[in-house]
């Protein structure tokens, strides 16, 4: 049983369409809560379509946090996302209302209830020119394979496209001379938290993938890469290595016809639900799991309302 003096935050995580921001509005319009997002897509203003980020009936029904915050141009760091987590947290806590911290990018998760100390290495841009024309020279998965050779355990939590998280892991290491994966260590976290896993069959989850893809492009998902490609963004933005604008992109330049879009999306979103169970493994006894193949809102509900199970690292 939790100490009166801690607060309290409920976490919701799982694979990609396993149905979290729809069950978590629902939870916390019954629990008297609010929601922050741990989805690093939904941070920048003007990707909409092809985040899947929440419409604006579902933002109305429920207070969201950390949605539509930066601008695509702008570097919204781990460091950054927790310090905006936690001043979060102390706004809904300070309503009287319960915190609901849900999304699919574990890092996040794990920097907020493991209570990360990043390190406070400020980017070396000597060093990162350098690390940059390695890009050039072996192109990003050649990069990333050094990286591996050097802290596989960072590297296994980077996917190789994703070219600036990948230089700034290289960074840190030459900078300090130890491990990446190392130097994420863990503080005291002032409150307590209970976990909630969804899942679904691995065929269920990708035909939902796939028929979200498919509604994406019918509601306008190259008209929504198109206006920020006018709007001066571009490939070379860290955000827009998302799944789909790069492979959008590419179809609106000529490389590829919609088909072959679509199919590498398609292909691209099944691969990073494999990737996500790196960070939400069944074996993880904080995780409280259950099969949303059917409703299971009210068993959720009441693990929420025990008193028993609440964790502190």
């Amino acid at each position: 049983m939790p100490s009166p003096n801690k607060k309290k935050l409920v976490v919701i995580v799982g694979p990609t369409a396993a149905g979290k921001t729809d069950l978590a509005i629902e939870l916390a319009q019954a629990l008297n809560g609010e929601i922050i997002s741990a989805d690093s897509r939904y941070f920048y203003r003007g990707m909409d379509i092809g985040t899947a980020k929440p419409d604006a009936d579902q933002l109305a029904r429920v207070k969201h946090y950390l949605i539509d915050v930066a601008d695509i141009k702008e570097n919204w760091s781990l460091a950054v996302y927790q310090r905006a987590v936690y001043a979060a947290m102390g706004e809904i806590l300070a309503k009287g209302k319960l915190p609901f911290l849900v999304g699919g990018t574990g890092q996040y998760i794990r920097a907020i209830i493991e209570g990360w100390q990043i390190p406070a290495k400020a980017p070396d841009s000597d060093l990162r020119k350098v690390l940059e024309l390695w890009m050039q020279k072996f192109g990003a998965e050649g990069l990333h394979k050094k990286l591996s050779i050097i802290d596989p355990v960072a590297a296994e939590q980077i996917d190789f496209r994703n070219k600036r998280r990948t230089i700034r892991a290289l960074e840190v290491i030459f900078h300090t001379g130890q491990k990446f994966s190392d130097q994420r260590k863990r503080g005291s976290l002032d409150f307590v938290y209970k976990m909630v896993g969804l899942i679904r069959g691995r065929s269920q989850l990708y035909e939902r993938i796939d028929k979200r893809i498919e509604e994406m492009f019918k509601r306008g998902f190259i008209s929504e890469v198109q206006a920020l490609l006018n709007q001066g963004y571009s490939i070379q933005d860290p955000p827009m290595s998302a799944i789909g604008y790069q492979e959008v992109i590419r179809h609106i330049e000529g490389s590829t016809d919609l088909e072959e879009c679509i199919d590498r999306i398609k292909k691209r979103s099944h691969e990073f639900v494999r990737r996500q169970a790196n960070w939400f493994k069944s074996t993880d006894i904080r995780i409280n799991w259950f099969d949303v193949s059917t409703d299971r809102k009210d068993e959720i509900i009441t693990l929420i309302k025990s008193p028993d199970g609440w964790l502190s690292e």
